[in-house]
């Protein structure tokens, strides 16, 4: 029983008592540490229903609660602020409670309320990069903290393998490759199609300046390039069902999703399903004739079909072309339902998207809730800021982008170089220690990019993630390693329960270490990891007040030895818990 739980219905009784009114919600929050108390009841919501004194309404349900509540020892008003001050024994009796319960904090998931997290979503003319780690690590956290918030979840996402930007990749293959491939080159797959769309790129920009200097105008030179028209016709010839064409975008497709799944291991991130734009582009067309015999869609005279949402703050979207051809919105329409379509316990969806389509996203949650879907009710835009670089933004096609590769192996060397400076890992066999790196190295970049609110934009510092001081992946994974080293030094049993008198470092960590279901639910209402980041390093800056005050395996009285064991266990197990949902590890030894 949460403190929450334990105060709600003897300060309900105490208002109908003194004020004869039923309030269904009470509100807490955490006292302030410049006043003496363990949690605090907020008054001023009160003041809806009950005609008095702030003041005088908290010293009458101070009151209350101590001549009837045991577990409250004492009470203070501060303002609308009501502070109690919670007994020792709610505390450790609580903690004996969740002891051995190695799932605390979670919640066991409903089989009628999947959602489906989309997350990653890449297009396949290059390799991931920087902007889609942050984009994985979002959906991929956010997933796992629905999980064990309640929720039953699936993983998709949806890969942008068709148009003109794969075109332009095989174009330049045909003309530059000389028959390469991953295997003859030793090349990634991904890194060689990427490498493919930058050569383009190159040949496009040297075909405009020769016909500008030879007197074209720029513009009509980008439109007429003759590059560019390959790619066009090859395009054509791919909507047209060209077998040579088909075959080589399989193949170079290929290529690139076997890279991907590289990568995708690499960060730890996986997948319940797939969809493919090339197998969804035409999803959508017929839920545009459904729109029109409801009235929700209206067609120009030229053929065009849209719908008018300027009642609704927005614009006039367009939703088939004059030719009959579908947008991007149409598709995303169609998409939708057939996810639903193929997963029918579905009852929401989170696009994990950068904030640069939040109108798209606005007009799409719109249109399908115009059209009737219940579970239209329950979609969410996870719209996250950019990641930029002290030197600027990432251009791909310039081929100025940092590669997701490349980044975790350098993440790794670097944890590898702090690490042997720090001289801590005698005794490691080079394995051993390569491991070490690889998690040091994943959870700095994990960490730092997790721990912010994901609406915010990200300025990525490599070396700042990695410092073993502060808010950082190493800190508190370090925190862990030690209570390890502290667990294995405990030559005795540990596990039976005790009940102590508290140290006030005790009793903070304790309370530190119960908010934690309340941060995973709060974190999945909200959709943000950046709560759950920022609540485990919080955990962990009590812990180590805690150990500096107090001696643990050198305490003399063996019940408080025993206690001081069993919390630092189950921090240390709250740690890993809490890093597991934002897909970081935690070493046993640093």
């Amino acid at each position: 029983m949460t403190i929450q739980q334990l105060l709600t219905a003897p300060i309900q009784q105490a208002l109908a008592l003194h004020f004869d009114v039923q309030l269904d919600k009470i509100e807490f929050q955490e006292t302030r540490k410049e006043f003496e108390g363990d949690i605090t009841v907020v008054i001023f919501p009160f003041l809806k229903n009950i005609k008095g004194n702030p003041v005088q309404i908290g010293t009458l349900l101070g009151e209350y609660l101590v001549a009837h509540t045991p577990e409250v020892t004492a009470f203070n008003v501060v303002s609308g602020f009501l502070n109690l001050s919670i007994a020792d024994s709610f505390y450790t009796q609580s903690f004996q409670e969740i002891r051995e319960v190695t799932t605390f904090g979670f919640s066991t998931p409903k089989d009628t309320e999947a959602v489906m997290v989309e997350y990653s979503s890449p297009n396949t003319n290059k390799p991931l990069h920087l902007g889609h780690i942050r984009n994985n690590l979002l959906g991929y956290a956010v997933a796992e903290i629905l999980k064990v918030a309640g929720k039953k979840v699936y993983k998709t996402q949806i890969i942008n393998d068709r148009g003109i930007h794969i075109c332009k990749s095989m174009v330049a293959w045909k003309k530059f490759g000389n028959g390469e491939t991953p295997e003859t080159t030793g090349i990634k797959g991904d890194k060689l199609v990427g490498n493919y769309y930058v050569a383009f790129d190159k040949a496009y920009k040297s075909e405009i300046e020769k016909a500008v200097a030879q007197g074209v105008a720029e513009e009509e030179a980008k439109k007429t390039a003759p590059i560019l028209r390959e790619a066009q016709e090859m395009l054509r010839q791919w909507e047209a069902g060209d077998p040579e064409v088909v075959a080589l975008w399989n193949t170079m497709n290929q290529w690139v999703y076997d890279g991907f799944n590289t990568t995708y291991t690499n960060l730890g991130v996986d997948f319940d399903s797939y969809y493919y734009e090339s197998n969804t582009y035409l999803l959508g067309k017929e839920v545009v004739q459904l729109g029109l015999d409801k009235g929700i869609f209206e067609r120009d005279p030229d053929g065009s079909v849209w719908i008018d949402l300027t009642a609704d703050g927005l614009d006039r979207k367009i939703v088939l072309r004059s030719d009959g051809t579908a947008v991007y919105m149409t598709q995303d329409i169609g998409t939708a339902i057939q996810r639903v379509k193929d997963y029918p316990d579905v009852k929401g969806m989170v696009y994990t998207v950068g904030n640069e389509q939040d109108y798209h996203f606005k007009v799409l949650f719109l249109i399908l809730k115009k059209l009737g879907f219940a579970w239209a009710e329950h979609l969410y835009h996870l719209s996250y800021g950019m990641v930029e670089l002290p030197s600027g933004k990432m251009k791909s096609r310039e081929g100025t982008v940092v590669d997701a590769d490349d980044l975790m192996h350098d993440m790794t060397q670097t944890a590898g170089k702090i690490a042997a400076e720090l001289g801590k890992l005698d005794g490691y066999s080079e394995a051993e220690k390569q491991e070490l790196y690889r998690i040091i190295g994943l959870g700095a970049l994990k960490y730092y990019i997790l721990k912010v609110d994901p609406k915010k934009q990200i300025l990525f510092n490599p070396e700042e993630s990695v410092d073993f001081n502060g808010n950082t992946g190493p800190f508190i994974q370090y925190t862990y390693a030690r209570i390890q080293s502290i667990l294995r030094k405990a030559d005795f049993d540990y596990n039976y329960p005790v009940l102590v008198a508290l140290h006030p470092k005790e009793k903070a960590l304790l309370k530190q270490l119960f908010q934690f279901p309340t941060v995973i639910q709060d974190a999945a209402r909200n959709h943000s990891p950046a709560l759950v980041a920022n609540y485990t390093y919080e955990l962990v800056k009590e812990y180590n007040s805690f150990y500096q005050s107090v001696s643990i395996l050198g305490e003399e009285a063996e019940d408080k030895k025993v206690f001081r064991v069993q919390l630092s266990a189950k921090v240390a197990e709250t740690i890993q818990n809490a890093f597991q949902l934002l897909g970081i590890q935690v070493p046993e030894r640093m």
